[in-house]
């Protein structure tokens, strides 16, 4: 194809990728350093309030946490269903991504059926003799980690059977043959090939959950506040859009950051992989 020809076909997805994402994130971060009393002023004022600390730390903990459960939950379902014939590999693919149907809302909302005070798991609890009396499951981080793996995990597990199924039999059997226990398999030859994918779904998820609003607002509140629902709270509540422009500008900052830590570790374990 020629340069002209290959120009003119990229140009329209280029330019809708300049207007509709990078011009207002450039807009958005450009805010931020308009403010009268300095430069940085917003950026100083965000860092210097440990409220404001402390929901950036435990939204980076929270996601961090989400990704490390969802990688290896899906890692591990990923390979059991790659290893499967292809009818049944078929039916676990449809059954793992089936919860994507649904929207996340609904989906958060049947965790607070699930873990409420008198919902189904403490109902449960107690009628097995295990617990006496209902335990608070809401409204923690452990509750909104939970609802974020079951969100995150059918996109870890899209991403990784194709992966999966792309690692040719002949280097594992091969592998084995020289001497190769299943662990140093796994280490040497399985998980570099698979990194790819790895890496793909770990952003998916780190992402997703970083920036997340429904569930945290949902099976966190006011208690577990994230950043996404400080964003919005900043921005629809209190009408700070300087303020709300500032967390915007630090979670985009904070998430390419991870994205490039995570390609320089893909590239540890695999020079190909990126």
């Amino acid at each position: 194809m020629k340069p002209f020809a290959r120009w003119v076909l990229t140009m329209p997805a280029t330019i809708a990728v300049v207007v509709l994402l990078i011009v207002p994130v450039a807009i958005t971060i450009a805010a931020t350093f308009t403010e009268p009393k300095g430069v940085f002023a917003p950026y100083v004022t965000f860092f210097s309030s440990g409220f404001r600390r402390a929901v950036l730390y435990r939204t980076l903990e929270i996601a961090l946490i989400t990704t490390a459960i969802s990688l290896t939950v899906g890692f591990i379902t990923a390979y059991v269903i790659a290893q499967m014939p292809g009818r049944a590999k078929s039916i676990m693919i449809v059954a793992a991504v089936f919860p994507l149907l649904t929207g996340v809302v609904v989906r958060s909302f049947a965790w607070l059926i699930i873990l409420g005070k008198n919902g189904i798991l403490n109902a449960m609890l107690i009628s097995t003799g295990i617990l006496s009396e209902p335990l608070s499951m809401l409204y923690t981080e452990g509750a909104v980690i939970v609802a974020m793996v079951y969100l995150f995990v059918p996109l870890m597990i899209l991403t990784l059977v194709g992966v999966l199924e792309g690692i040719p039999r002949d280097l594992i059997d091969a592998s084995a043959s020289l001497g190769a226990r299943p662990l140093m398999t796994f280490l040497q030859v399985i998980l570099p090939l698979a990194t790819p994918g790895l890496i793909v779904g770990a952003v998916l998820v780190f992402t997703g959950s970083f920036t997340s609003y429904a569930t945290p607002q949902l099976l966190g509140g006011e208690k577990q506040m994230m950043m996404g629902t400080f964003l919005y709270q900043r921005a629809m509540v209190t009408f700070d859009w300087v303020g709300a422009s500032t967390i915007a500008a630090i979670m985009v900052v904070l998430t390419l950051g991870v994205v490039l830590i995570m390609s320089r570790i893909a590239r540890r374990l695999n020079p190909m992989a990126v």
